[in-house]
């Protein structure tokens, strides 16, 4: 990218938000300038970038008249209100929130997976869920090779995937829970510490609203309706990467070997598969990196055509910052 662009980070008090400021300087992203937008209980806030102090502003639908780049993560109640300004004055919105995902005219993208249906974006393109990113990197490979006729999926999720504050409550969770105290209550449905919970609302089906978006983005990205998909998502007392049991039935057959053929080479992919040395993707070992992490690659003899992986990524970088950025980089570069 030879060009500089006029850059606003929407959400930047937020997790996502600090971690899209890392990544943008941590991978030279052109910025002619920046604007950090927040609500107005955020506006006046100092963050750093590059060295420079920079006022976190409030919010507004006369924000983005200077702007050519919009990075959102504050919410979809809040994209929906202010995102279609942003396209309305010609900003290009990557916009990581459930607000737009599912609207048919708004591209689903992962760039190591469907990077092309981003260049038929009409000034939006939708982030998708953490969870479906990690997952839709692992599998690519393997749905180009042999098909896949059905995926279920277990997700153990990170703390951090709830927001910031979601953090320190587990640390303070743990804590009192060590010292016997009693476990108070903000942000989560149930204690979090030392437990594993379900944590997101529940649908009149019986699923929660992360294992629809799931499916439904899982089908969207792929382009494939036929797909069975089955998710079951639960909070686990990890602070920062999300990690994933996926069972995949194939088309054709794939054994695990040509299966890890398949993901040696991948896009973003890091292939650790050595469990008789004690090597798999972990959680405390996929924090703070990039890559989509896969291993425990074997065969499902319970059906024809199945295969397990085992599927750790950072939530925050590739499962929401990293992902928004690697969109932008590819339409302007």
């Amino acid at each position: 990218m030879c060009e500089s662009y006029r850059v606003a980070v929407v959400g930047a008090t937020g997790a996502v938000g600090n971690t899209l400021l890392e990544l943008l300087a941590e991978r030279d992203f052109p910025i002619a300038s920046l604007k950090l937008l927040a609500s107005h209980r955020s506006a006046g806030e100092i963050l750093t970038f590059r060295g420079e102090h920079i006022i976190v502003e409030e919010l507004t639908h006369d924000s983005f008249g200077d702007i050519d780049v919009v990075f959102s993560s504050a919410g979809a109640s809040v994209s929906r209100e202010f995102i279609p300004t942003a396209v309305e004055n010609g900003a290009l919105v990557i916009d990581n929130t459930s607000a737009f995902r599912m609207d048919a005219d708004t591209p689903l993208v992962v760039p190591e997976v469907n990077m092309d249906a981003a260049r038929k974006h009409n000034g939006l393109i939708a982030n998708p869920n953490c969870s479906t990113i990690q997952m839709m990197v692992a599998l690519k490979p393997i749905y180009d090779a042999a098909g896949i006729k059905r995926i279920v999926v277990s997700t153990y999720q990170s703390v951090s995937g709830k927001s910031g504050r979601a953090v320190m409550e587990l640390v303070q969770q743990t804590t009192s829970a060590l010292q016997g105290k009693p476990i108070d209550l903000e942000l989560f449905p149930h204690q979090m510490a030392f437990n594993v919970a379900f944590d997101w609302p529940f649908t009149d089906s019986g699923d929660c609203e992360e294992e629809v978006k799931m499916v439904s983005e899982t089908r969207k990205i792929l382009e494939d309706e036929t797909i069975g998909v089955s998710a079951t998502t639960v909070r686990v007392p990890v602070f920062y990467a999300h990690s994933e049991s996926i069972n995949v039935e194939t088309r054709e057959k794939l054994t695990p070997a040509q299966a890890r053929e398949c993901l040696a080479d991948a896009p973003g992919v890091q292939l650790i598969d050595d469990p008789g040395n004690r090597k798999y993707p972990l959680a405390v070992d996929a924090a703070g990196k990039d890559d989509v992490y896969v291993g425990r690659i074997r065969e499902d003899a319970s059906i024809q055509n199945g295969l397990n992986l085992w599927v750790v990524a950072d939530n925050l970088r590739k499962g929401a910052a990293l992902n928004a950025i690697q969109i932008a980089e590819e339409l302007l570069g």
